[in-house]
């Protein structure tokens, strides 16, 4: 049996839903607005920011510390309206910001996971990164976007693309191959734990802030991912999906959401801080040791009676 987690940036309950969804608090960066860079590794500890540690310096992850020393050093000497274009630059021109904390940071702080005592498999989790030397197709399609998706202090949502059309379908292909990876991990039947990420739904949010039916159309096609996600569930299995903050004109909200296939998973979630522990819950009072691939056939017909007997219910003896 295993639990799998969806994590979907910027998933909205009332769009993308299972049988049971709900609001749930989410917490606000320095920014001024909730923060994909702080916020999944709260979600993976039941940590706030400022206790795991992996906070933004001024709504920027950098990851190189010079850039994190240079930025607190401009606050002092340069105008807000040219540090925002020098930031624009360096985001659209390097690889920072790309949420690439390896997984052995939270060990060597003493921070416990929820992957922590299971066999579990994270997949694309933002700054959770199992293997900092790999990249998987979503990270290769948002890293090579280009004029696709730029930062852009002038738009509403704060970036803005060269053909929409375009990088919505670039969008939606991150969405298809983390899902598709999720369903190779669940088929497998090797883990306790399978817990993936997509930043699809985000990148079209901040672009077509001004195009619902853009939006809406995100949303239609990522439910049938899902839904096809819930297909590979065993009766056993249990599907939770979350965001860690909403979307609307662009901008990052204040309310997140949690879904799943089992109701009793979500009495407890209040906040982003509490979902580990509904996870935690759900891996203790389950049996969700790894099983196997294929079920064993019990029966005592051979192989050819079997057959026989099907090809007799569907009229063909």
């Amino acid at each position: 049996m295993t639990v799998v987690v969806l994590g979907i940036d910027a998933g909205r309950h009332s769009n993308l839903a299972l049988e049971r969804h709900q609001p749930i608090e989410t917490i606000v960066s320095s920014a001024g607005e909730p923060s994909t860079h702080e916020l999944w590794p709260t979600i993976i500890t039941g940590l706030a920011p400022p206790d795991h540690g992996l906070e933004l310096d001024d709504g920027v992850a950098w990851e190189n510390p010079l850039l994190r020393v240079a930025s607190s050093a401009g606050d002092y000497v340069l105008p807000d309206s040219l540090q925002t274009a020098l930031g624009a630059w360096l985001l659209n021109n390097t690889a920072e910001d790309a949420f690439r904390v390896p997984a052995t940071y939270y060990e060597e702080n003493d921070l416990p996971t929820v992957f922590n005592g299971i066999e579990s498999k994270a997949i694309g989790v933002p700054n959770y990164v199992v293997d900092p030397n790999s990249e998987d197709r979503e990270h290769q399609l948002r890293r090579d976007m280009g004029k696709l998706f730029e930062r852009d202090p002038d738009a509403k949502g704060g970036h803005s693309s060269a053909d929409v059309e375009e990088f919505y379908e670039q969008c939606l292909e991150m969405a298809m191959v983390r899902i598709a990876r999720v369903r190779r991990a669940l088929r497998g039947r090797r883990y306790e734990l399978v817990f993936g990420y997509t930043s699809g739904l985000d990148l079209i949010g901040h672009v077509s802030h001004d195009r619902p039916d853009v939006q809406q159309e995100a949303y239609d096609e990522l439910n049938q991912y899902v839904g096809e996600l819930t297909g590979d569930l065993r009766d056993d299995d249990a599907l939770i999906l979350v965001s860690d903050h909403g979307l609307q004109d662009g901008l990052h909200t204040h309310e997140a959401m949690i879904a799943s296939t089992d109701p009793s998973i979500l009495a407890d979630v209040a906040g982003v801080t509490d979902v580990r522990g509904a996870i935690e819950d759900e891996l203790l009072n389950g049996d969700h040791s790894p099983g196997t691939r294929w079920r064993e056939d019990n029966s005592t017909q051979g192989p050819s009676e079997r057959v026989a007997e099907q090809l007799e219910e569907l009229g063909y003896m």
